[in-house]
């Protein structure tokens, strides 16, 4: 990063920092925090104290270590390879985690969420002149046998035509359209970063009908379930959720 913005911590305790000098950040931007660099989100910002949540060991930070701001919300990278992946909680990938740093994680690691060096094949839908609108399908890149990804046209452009698509092979941050908008040009990628806080825009949301046959009788009969519905699974430690999720992973139908 260039020309950032830095702070310093003035408290410490467990996983939430505190720090002075940060003027201009928002609520729920990301910061990196120490020496270190640990990935952490602003919580809460009460006059020149800014409280922070570090989602990583915070040992070793004290007072006077820097705070870094990066002037972006807690986002994820949305498109080819993500279901292959495998991540932890904020989207770094572990298999590359490895690579770098061996069985034990480092503090403050960190990779690109999609690999760069994976090359896909975009297949255009939309045509050169097509007047499109947000979501619109512009194409599409096979992940897999069973994945599909639809390449579509980003929420925050109303409506657009399609100067220049055409059939492309690259990695997730090549161009594969560009649209002509009231505000000008935009280029559209195979991968968008979307604030995870922010729900993404819908046209409709169709009702689930179609049970989802658990394979677990008590809960087939007293709490059934729908495909692409929601549930829940509370309980303490040692109550047996994961084996739950166990259980439903193996038999769902």
């Amino acid at each position: 990063m260039t020309n950032e913005q830095r702070g310093e911590v003035v408290k410490v305790s467990g996983p939430l920092v505190q720090a002075r000098g940060l003027a201009g950040v928002r609520m729920y931007e990301m910061v990196r925090v120490g020496d270190a660099r640990l990935f952490g989100e602003v919580i809460e910002i009460r006059g020149e104290v800014v409280s922070i949540q570090v989602y990583e060991e915070t040992e070793g930070i004290g007072p006077g270590q820097p705070v870094f701001r990066t002037g972006q919300p807690l986002s994820v990278e949305l498109g080819p390879g993500l279901i292959r992946s495998i991540y932890d909680g904020v989207q770094r990938p572990l298999d590359k985690l490895v690579e770098q740093c061996g069985a034990f994680i480092l503090r403050g690691a960190e990779a690109p969420a999609l690999d760069r060096s994976v090359e896909w094949d975009f297949v255009p839908v939309a045509k050169t002149g097509d007047n499109v609108v947000a979501g619109d399908v512009l194409g599409t890149v096979k992940e897999s046998v069973i994945v599909v990804h639809k390449i579509m046209v980003p929420p925050d452009i109303p409506e657009a035509t399609v100067k220049k698509i055409a059939p492309v092979k690259g990695n997730v941050d090549t161009v594969v359209a560009v649209l002509e908008t009231a505000q000008g040009t935009r280029e559209v990628r195979m991968a968008q970063s979307w604030p995870v806080r922010m729900p993404r825009p819908v046209k409709s949301k169709m009702p689930p009908q179609v049970p989802l046959v658990t394979g677990q009788r008590v809960i087939d009969m007293f709490f059934p379930l729908t495909k692409g519905g929601t549930a829940c699974v509370p309980g303490p430690f040692g109550s047996g959720k994961t084996v739950v999720q166990h259980q439903l992973a193996k038999w769902s139908d």
